[in-house]
């Protein structure tokens, strides 16, 4: 295994990291719309919050995709073609959330308002769910055959495991958004964000011990990789104290920032787990290595260079948005019309 492979496949985790960190508030806002929010004017607060930064964010999925797809050919045939389903459904959700934010804001009616809102909220809902899925499958170990083909039956794609995974990560990325809420809103939207959060902290916690105990159970992280899998997921338990401790001492920041860690700490353990693989079989001759998985050394040094160069630009620019961006949305005193 090269350098130009190692450092490939650490750039991949580390874009779907940033992916998770910022659409995962995205994604939380989105499902909040049917939570907090009372009315029409008070899920247009909500939209505002993230309208500057949704579509930029979603960039850094497509980004790690075509990483995938250039630096890591054959487990992107494998993933892509094996998890069709699951990603057509992914792309169904995102689309459907994505034309939202255009016809609501369009809609004349109170009804055509409800209809789109809706339609985001269910976008926002089953799209980190199925990713969830996705990767906990990916981690879990899938029928793979010599080739890296995929012949799975309904069962080897949903199950308990994929679905506490799906769970886990759907609740992170609301609780990420709650916490977005109470750092860009205030008055009753963000009394409320952050009394809901103070509900599903508690649930999450339960939710890591019964997420923690089919890693163990369902996976080989703790036998070939123990020391550095019990340190991330140490890591992501003290990243969601901390956060529950700043949603209870009323500390914006604190909470948004560790609520973000975390969903990137579990980005780390499931990758983490799957070194030095990029799919794992169930029969282990059958998985995919990082090492035969790759492009050519030249297709990575020119990546890498091209890299080097654009990385900085494009973080540079999302640092300056936020920036921009960087206030609170006004209240407005309206009345009820649930």
């Amino acid at each position: 295994m090269t350098n130009l492979q190692l450092l490939w496949f650490f750039l991949i985790g580390l874009l779907f990291s940033v992916f998770f960190f910022l659409e995962g508030f995205d994604y939380g806002v989105g499902m909040s719309l049917r939570l907090i929010a009372h009315n029409e004017d008070e899920r247009g607060q909500l939209i505002q919050a993230i309208g500057p930064h949704w579509d930029g964010n979603e960039v850094w999925l497509i980004t790690a995709g075509g990483a995938m797809f250039a630096s890591f050919p054959f487990w992107y045939a494998s993933l892509f073609s094996g998890f069709y389903v699951v990603l057509f459904f992914i792309l169904f959700a995102l689309i459907l959330r994505g034309v939202s934010f255009e016809f609501r804001s369009h809609a004349i009616s109170k009804g055509g308002k409800q209809l789109w809102g809706w339609a985001l909220t269910i976008g926002s809902l089953c799209a980190p769910f199925l990713l969830g899925v996705m990767f906990t499958d990916l981690v879990k170990g899938m029928p793979l055959d010599a080739s890296g083909n995929i012949s799975g039956s309904v069962g080897d794609f949903i199950n308990l495991f994929s679905i506490v995974g799906g769970v886990a990560v759907t609740l992170l990325c609301l609780l990420h958004g709650l916490n977005l809420i109470r750092l860009k809103l205030s008055g009753a939207l963000k009394q409320r964000a952050q009394a809901l959060a103070k509900v599903l902290y508690p649930v999450l916690f339960v939710g890591l011990v019964v997420f923690a105990g089919l890693l163990l159970w369902e996976t080989d992280f703790f036998v070939k990789r123990p020391i550095s899998s019990w340190t991330i997921l140490i890591l992501i338990v003290l990243f969601s104290v901390i956060a529950t401790y700043g949603t209870y001492k009323d500390k914006d920041v604190l909470s948004f920032i560790f609520s973000g860690l975390t969903l990137m700490g579990v980005v780390a353990l499931l990758f983490n787990g799957l070194f030095p693989r990029v799919m794992v079989g169930n029969n282990a001759a059958n998985s995919i290595l990082i090492k035969n998985a790759t492009s050519t050394e030249y297709t990575l040094g020119v990546m890498t260079i091209v890299a080097v160069i654009l990385v900085p630009i494009v973080l540079a620019y999302t640092i300056w948005s936020y920036v921009i961006f960087n206030r609170r949305v006004p209240a407005k005193k309206v009345v009820n019309d649930k």
